[in-house]
C-alpha cells in the first residue's frame, strides 16, 4: 500500500508469538527509531492485502567491522503478533496467516491506529490516549468494560486516584469543570467507598452547573445497626473463640428475633437477617436479665422468680428493664437455683455496652433522620435510596469511610455493598418477571481494597470480604459491577481479582505485586508486562474484554482534581518557617471528632 510508505525491513523468522523483523540500514533506523521502541506497533505483511499488527517487545543492534570499510549496523526487532488489519481497514483479533521470512515491515501510521483503536470498538468509551501516538484517541468498549468488573492498580504516585476519576468523571459527564449532561441527566449510578476522603473535591462543581454530588460521611449516613445480619452483628459483638460463644450466639439471636417481633407484628415471617427495626438497648436488658435469672424451685414453680415473688411466664418482660430475681437459696422455704445462663454472658453484656458507649459508633448504634426522628423499619427505602443517589437525584455517590472507626469498617462495608447487591438482586427479580434485564445498573469502586477485603486478615474481615466477593461472583447477573482500586493487588482477595475481566495497570515498583499482575492479567505477554515498572505517571496498561489489544495508553488529568497530590517535602522545608494556630487545629480536631459520633 503507497500510503504505509518504504518498508522498514524485512521478516527473518516467523512464529505464533515471535515474528522478528530485520532491518539493514542505519539511516532508515535512525529515521524512524522514535517509533520503534518497545510497545510501539508495526505491520507486517502477511498474505493478500492482509498485514499483522505486531507489537514491539524488544529491539537488538548488531554491527560489522571490516578494514578500510564504514561500520555496517543491523537492527533486529522481535514483535508479538495481536492482530489482523486488511488493506480495507477491517481489524480482527489473532493472526489469520503469519508472514514468511521476506515479507515486509512497515511503520504503523496515525490513521491506521486511530481506526483500530476508535473507529472498530463497539460502545466506544475514552480513557485516554495512546503513549507511542498521543493524538490517537485510546477507546474501549464500554459495555464490556463496566459489566465485567475492573481492577485499577497501581503504585503510591502513579496517578491512580487521578485516573479512576477521570474515569468516573467521563461517566457522569464532568469535563473542565463543567456538567456536560446539564438539563439531560443521564442513568448512570456509581458508588464510591472512599477511604481518603479524596475524590469529592473531584465531583464537586460551581453551582450553575446543576450537578449533584450525594456525599455520604459519619454526620449525613444513614446506616441503622438493625439492617445488619447475622454475621455482621456475631462480628460486632461475639467474640468467636471464647468458651461459651455458642450459648451468647444463641441468646443473643434469641433476643433479637423476639425484640423484631414485638416492634414489627405487621410481619408474616422475621428471621435474625430480616431488616427489621429492633432496639438494641432492649436487647441487652434481656441478656443481663438472663445472665442474673434465678429459677423457683419450690413446688408448683420451676420458672424465673423475681425478688417480690412474681412468677415470670413470659421473658418478654426482660426487654423492659432489669429485673430483681430472688436469691439462689438451697434452705426448704426458699428454695431457687441459678438459670440456665447465669453469669454466662458477663463478658458478651460487658463489651455490648462498651461498644453502645463508644460515641464514635453513635452514626452507627443511635441514628437519626435529619428530622431528629429515629430511625425506623419504615425507613428502610430511605436507606437504600441514599446508595443509589436516589435521595436527591446524583449519578456519584461518595462514602466518605475516614471518619469510621477502623474497627467498625470491614462492617459499615459489608453493611453498604450487601443493601446495593440485595437491591440489585430483587430488583432485576422483579424486571426478570417480565422479561427484561436491569435498566439501573450500578458500580461500587472500592478504593484501597487492601485496607477492607484483604487476602488474609482473620475474622475480622470476613463480613466485608463475603459481601464484596458475592459481588464479584454474581453481581453482573443483578446489574452490579466493581471496580477494585488498589496500591497492593497481591494483598487483596484472590476470589475478587480473579473475577475481573479489565484491568488497568499504572506503574508497579513493587515485584511481588508485578508478578501477581501478570498472572492475573488474560492475555498479557511477559514482554509487555515487564512495562509495567517503568510506565510514567498517568500512564497505564490496559487489558481484558473491553480492550482490542493489550495497550499503553495515557489519562488526561481530571478536572477538577481528586485531593490525592502529595506534599512537595522539598519546596515546603524550603520555604520560610510557617506559623501554625495549633488552637484551630486542636478546635477543629475535637470538633471533628465530636462530629464523627454526631
Amino acid at each position: 500500500m503507497d500510503e504505509l510508505g518504504p518498508p522498514l525491513g524485512s521478516v527473518t523468522e516467523s512464529t505464533p508469538s515471535l515474528v522478528r523483523v530485520e532491518i539493514n540500514d542505519a539511516q532508515v533506523f535512525e529515521n524512524h527509531k522514535a517509533r520503534l521502541g518497545v510497545g510501539q506497533y508495526l505491520l507486517i505483511a502477511s498474505g493478500n492485502n492482509l498485514y499483522l499488527l505486531s507489537t514491539i517487545m524488544a529491539v537488538r543492534a548488531t554491527h560489522t567491522d571490516k578494514p578500510g570499510e564504514e561500520t555496517a549496523f543491523r537492527f533486529h526487532i522481535d514483535t508479538q503478533p495481536v492482530g489482523t488489519w486488511s488493506s480495507e481497514g477491517e481489524f480482527k483479533r489473532g493472526s489469520q496467516a503469519l508472514p514468511v521470512p521476506t515479507e515486509f515491515a512497515y511503520i504503523t501510521p496515525a490513521e491506521v491506529l486511530g481506526d483500530i483503536f476508535s473507529e472498530q470498538v463497539g460502545a466506544p468509551f475514552t480513557i485516554g490516549t495512546l503513549s507511542i501516538a498521543p493524538d490517537v484517541k485510546l477507546d474501549i468498549d464500554g459495555d464490556r468494560f463496566f459489566s465485567k468488573h475492573v481492577a485499577v492498580v497501581g503504585s503510591t504516585g502513579s496517578g491512580k486516584s487521578c485516573a479512576v476519576a477521570k474515569i468516573l468523571q467521563t461517566v457522569v459527564g464532568i469535563e473542565a469543570k463543567a456538567n456536560t449532561h446539564k438539563g439531560a441527566q443521564k442513568n448512570s449510578h456509581v458508588v464510591i467507598f472512599d477511604i481518603h476522603a479524596e475524590y469529592a473535591a473531584a465531583f464537586k462543581l460551581d453551582h450553575e452547573e446543576s450537578f449533584t454530588l450525594n456525599l455520604l460521611d459519619v454526620d449525613t449516613l444513614l446506616l441503622p445497626y438493625w439492617l445488619m445480619n447475622a454475621q455482621e452483628l456475631e462480628e460486632m459483638f461475639i467474640e468467636s473463640n471464647e468458651i461459651n460463644s455458642h450459648n451468647q450466639i444463641s441468646q443473643f439471636r434469641h433476643a433479637v428475633v423476639g425484640n423484631k417481633r414485638k416492634y414489627n407484628s405487621a410481619l408474616s415471617s422475621v428471621s435474625f437477617d430480616t431488616p427489621a427495626y429492633f432496639s438494641i438497648d432492649e436487647v441487652v436488658s434481656y441478656l443481663e436479665n438472663m445472665n442474673s435469672e434465678v429459677v423457683g424451685k419450690l413446688e408448683g414453680e420451676g420458672k424465673p422468680k423475681l425478688a417480690d415473688g412474681t412468677l415470670v411466664a413470659d421473658r418478654d418482660i426482660y426487654f423492659e428493664k432489669l429485673q430483681s430475681f430472688v436469691v439462689s437459696s438451697t434452705a426448704t422455704a426458699t428454695k431457687a437455683s441459678n438459670g440456665p445462663f447465669h453469669g454466662e454472658f458477663d463478658r458478651l453484656i460487658l463489651r455490648l455496652r462498651t461498644r453502645l458507649a463508644d460515641p464514635r459508633l453513635k452514626f452507627l448504634f443511635y441514628p437519626v433522620k435529619p428530622t431528629g426522628e429515629t430511625l425506623a423499619t419504615a425507613d428502610f427505602a430511605d436507606v437504600v435510596r441514599q446508595f443509589i443517589g436516589y435521595l436527591n437525584k446524583s449519578n456519584i455517590s461518595i462514602v466518605d469511610l475516614s471518619g469510621i472507626p477502623f474497627e467498625v469498617l470491614s462492617i459499615v462495608v459489608s453493611l453498604i455493598s450487601r443493601m446495593i447487591f440485595d437491591f440489585g438482586f430483587h430488583y432485576s427479580k422483579k424486571r426478570h418477571a417480565g422479561g427484561e434485564v436491569s435498566d439501573i445498573p450500578i458500580m461500587v469502586v472500592c478504593e484501597e481494597a487492601h485496607n477492607y477485603v484483604p487476602r488474609s486478615g482473620g475474622a475480622r474481615y470476613d463480613s466485608s470480604r463475603k459481601s464484596i466477593e458475592r459481588i464479584a461472583k454474581e453481581g453482573r447477573k443483578y446489574g452490579v459491577t466493581l471496580m477494585v482500586v488498589s496500591q497492593r493487588p497481591s494483598e487483596v482477595s484472590e476470589t475478587i481479582f480473579s473475577q475481573c475481566s479489565n484491568f488497568i495497570a499504572l506503574r508497579l515498583t513493587n515485584a511481588v505485586d508485578q508478578n501477581y499482575i501478570k498472572a492475573l492479567l488474560p492475555d498479557l505477554s511477559a514482554g509487555i508486562g515487564d512495562l509495567l515498572p517503568n510506565l510514567s505517571q498517568g500512564e497505564f496498561l490496559t487489558v481484558g474484554d473491553a480492550s482490542l489489544m493489550p495497550t499503553v495508553g495515557r489519562f488526561e488529568l481530571p478536572v477538577p482534581e481528586p485531593h490525592s497530590r502529595s506534599v512537595n517535602y522539598l519546596q515546603e522545608w524550603n520555604a520560610s518557617w510557617r506559623d501554625v494556630d495549633f488552637n484551630e487545629v486542636i478546635e477543629r480536631w475535637r470538633g471533628k471528632s465530636q462530629a464523627t459520633v454526631g
